[in-house]
């Protein structure tokens, strides 16, 4: 698929920096805010605050912040290698999260859903690949491109480090979702079922993209 070349504003990029430990409040809050009915968000913002703090100190882990007047209002979290992620980061600071997540993580519902969670790299086929996680902003930057330059902003820094492909999965009838991946040039890898819902593996080709140039910005911890 070819595609045209994407079309940066300076500004906006200027706008855009690494997510510091300080902006895990704000990305906290715009993920529970976004995706309030996913088994995160269900935790509760300190929850959410508390993952973002741990996750910022993992090598892996790769996450980006739009910024306006001082504000956080957009973010982009991405992965090296999710599941490594993910297991060392909760065996690292599981009191802390499990602090943030009282009362919520007392209810029986929730660890049917974290017990699922741990399966997701295995169920999803994303095992060991680099990912696109979770990517929200404020509703008033709807139709502004703002997250076509944080997507650009991740899959360059992906490219830089080596990595050929990058993941994103999405729920098959979330239509914004899987227009916006299509119109990048993302393919439709696979489907699986996963939290009692049909998702879409998406998978897209770093190296051939005209969209995506080897460009670090975000410093290697």
């Amino acid at each position: 698929m070819s595609l045209t070349p994407f079309t940066v504003d300076p500004a906006v990029m200027a706008s855009i920096r690494p997510m510091a430990s300080i902006d895990a409040a704000p990305v906290g809050r715009l993920h529970h805010a976004a995706m309030g009915q996913s088994t995160w968000a269900k935790l509760g913002p300190d929850f959410l605050t508390a993952l973002y703090t741990a996750l910022i100190d993992d090598h892996r882990f790769l996450g980006f912040v739009y910024q306006e007047d001082g504000a956080v209002r957009g973010f982009i979290a991405g992965s090296q290698d999710t599941s490594a992620m993910m297991s060392a980061t909760f065996r690292r600071v599981w009191p802390a999260l499990a602090l943030a997540a009282f009362p919520q993580i007392l209810n029986p519902k929730i660890w049917g859903s974290l017990l699922g969670t741990a399966r997701y790299a295995e169920v999803s086929g994303n095992q060991g690949m680099a990912e696109s996680l979770f990517c929200s902003f404020e509703p008033g930057l709807r139709g502004k491109r703002i997250a076509g330059h944080i997507n650009k902003v991740l899959f360059d820094e992906l490219l830089a480090r080596g990595h050929g492909h990058v993941c994103v999965t999405t729920e098959v009838d979330n239509v914004g979702a899987n227009r916006q991946l299509k119109s990048w040039g993302f393919e439709n890898a696979a489907q699986f079922q996963f939290y009692q819902k049909t998702m879409t593996r998406y998978v897209l080709d770093l190296q051939a993209s005209e969209r995506v140039q080897a460009n670090s910005t975000h410093p290697a911890i």
